[in-house]
């Protein structure tokens, strides 16, 4: 039979099924002989694939056999024919929802298309399947991402990422969306850093984002993914990545209803006593200051409405403990007062890590206000220590500020000028706390925005103006004495005496100060994943363009 013949008997068999209406399950042979058309000539396969998915429903028990011609158009080398069947395939889930698992499943492998005109194809037949059987369709997804290999593992899930929140709510039911959240779950036990991401991303896309109750789960998933029970490893990379990420995840639900007990309870009693020891094989990173400012951040949200401090006066939790860990830190980085002797080199002021220390010191010293007043030998200790720091603040305030007057607002988005306005935040955040601390008792009724937060221009002036600028009255420096007389003599010193202000050594502005930029997320292959042991660095396997045949 020649090819067009072939051609000719193909459409009288179409006729006749389209024909047929209500009697068309008497023609089962007509059928088959579409179906061995995939066969044929490029054009019978163009053909075969549209008459296929357009008469599939009336003929449940070659479904089978249909999906597997229909598969082999698929694979087929000719491009075209590829493109036209993989189009085809939802069409064949119409009317015949329990297949799209199946169809899903296939068209997920076949996300590993190289072409991007065909890739297209492919994710514009996945858009078409959703809206026509959502949850069936997040089946044969992760059907993939759990079994499959890893590079269709890789593009399913970013296509879930791109594409899931385009098709809203009305397309993702609570239905689908409960099977979501479900099988996320399931995924996200074992996960690299950039799938923790996404996932994580969908969850608060669904309804867990939009209710307390619905926080907390996704903030109990964070904690979970951060091995909070496990032993904190600083000179593990990939253990200080996890818990870095995990945290940044974790807190924008944290709030009056959502605490960050079990975090910051495990920051002081894990991470806190051997900050230093964190290093990064990366240049130009400071994983030590990622950590403690995300510490700061937490400690805004420690105790909630639901988790009262004074029910945890007893446990490892409790203010008193806390605040501990947080002093004995903040201590390594706000010295004591030189000797004197020539000899004794300045000590280094990290502004940047103080900021974070004092504000957690801050934060949590409100809820046991006694902890440092109760010893007055640690009451005049931590007083000597801030006096000093606040005398080496004062000098770089007043000269960041000269720096900035009178900037225009093109000059101020210099990069140089830019790390100035972050370091006179910085240095005037520390300066603000330490007046409260300084308070006899100690205040913590100030508030303030933390530098690496984003700020206006206009509201920092505004906080240099109240202070003051170069030329006007400077304030009285912070001074510490256990007498009357010395505190009168302090003040009279303040206001006649040409001694300078203490300018540490280490150049214009410590250069701890920077700009809080979240370090690009590197990259993890699938050995080791987040819930296996860490992130551990690797690249995803190749695969081939062949896909496994699945049964449902």
């Amino acid at each position: 039979m020649t090819a067009d013949d072939c051609i000719q008997k193909l459409y009288k068999n179409f006729g006749i099924l389209a024909d047929a209406k209500e009697k068309i399950g008497e023609h089962e042979k007509e059928y088959l002989e579409i179906l061995t058309a995939v066969k044929g000539s490029a054009k019978e396969k163009r053909l075969a694939s549209q008459f296929i998915a357009r008469f599939f429903k009336h003929f449940p028990t070659l479904a089978d056999q249909a999906i597997e011609a229909q598969l082999d158009l698929c694979e087929d080398e000719d491009i075209s024919i590829r493109k036209q069947a993989i189009k085809d395939l939802p069409n064949l889930c119409k009317d015949n929802k329990e297949h799209t698992q199946k169809i899903a499943d296939i068209l997920a492998q076949l996300l590993q298309a190289e072409d991007q005109s065909e890739l297209s194809v492919v994710q514009n037949s996945l858009m078409t399947l959703f809206k026509i059987d959502a949850k069936g369709s997040l089946g044969g997804l992760f059907s993939q991402i759990l079994n499959g290999e890893d590079a269709v593992r890789e593009r399913c899930l970013k296509f879930l990422s791109v594409k899931l929140k385009a098709l809203g709510h009305d397309v993702i039911n609570k239905g689908a969306e409960d099977y979501l959240i479900s099988e996320s779950k399931k995924v996200l036990q074992d996960v690299t850093a950039d799938e923790f991401h996404i996932l994580m991303d969908l969850l608060a896309w669904t309804r867990l984002g939009q209710s307390t109750a619905g926080q907390k789960e996704i903030v109990e998933i964070v904690a979970e993914q951060a091995e909070l029970e496990s032993e904190f490893i600083p000179t593990d990379e990939d253990h200080v990545d996890r818990l870095i990420h995990s945290v940044r995840h974790a807190l924008p639900y944290f709030s009056a209803h959502i605490d960050s007990v079990k975090f910051v309870t495990y920051m002081c009693q894990q991470v806190l006593p051997v900050l230093s020891k964190i290093t990064s094989s990366e240049e130009g990173s400071d994983p030590q200051l990622d950590v403690l400012k995300l510490f700061a951040e937490l400690c805004a949200h420690c105790y909630s409405e639901t988790n009262n401090p004074s029910s945890l006066n007893s446990s490892t939790s409790s203010p008193e403990s806390l605040t501990e860990s947080v002093y004995k830190c903040l201590n390594n980085y706000m010295p004591l007062p030189p000797s004197g002797d020539d000899d004794t080199p300045e000590p280094r002021l990290e502004f940047s890590y103080v900021e974070c220390l004092i504000y957690s010191l801050h934060r949590l010293a409100r809820f046991c206000p006694e902890f440092l007043v109760k010893d007055p030998d640690k009451l005049k200790d931590f007083r000597l220590r801030l006096q000093y720091f606040a005398r080496g603040i004062q000098g770089y305030i007043k000269k960041l500020r000269e720096a900035l007057q009178g900037k225009t607002g093109d000059e101020l988005k210099t990069e140089e000028n830019k790390i100035k306005v972050v370091a006179l935040k910085t240095t005037s955040n520390i300066n603000t706390l330490i007046k409260d601390l300084f308070h006899s008792p100690p205040s913590f009724k100030s508030t303030i925005s933390l530098s690496w937060k984003p700020t206006s221009l206009s509201a920092l002036t505004k906080d240099s103006n109240r202070e003051g600028v170069a030329g006007q009255k400077r304030h009285t420096p912070i001074t510490f004495s256990d007498s009357a007389s010395s505190q009168k003599q302090s003040r009279s010193e303040s206001k006649g005496s040409t001694r300078e202000l203490y300018t540490p050594p280490s150049g214009k502005y410590s250069n701890k100060v920077s700009s809080y930029t979240p370090p690009a997320m590197r990259g993890r292959g699938r050995g080791g994943r987040m819930g296996g042991g860490g992130w551990s660095r690797g690249s995803f396997r190749g695969g081939n363009r062949g896909w496994r045949r699945v049964s449902y």
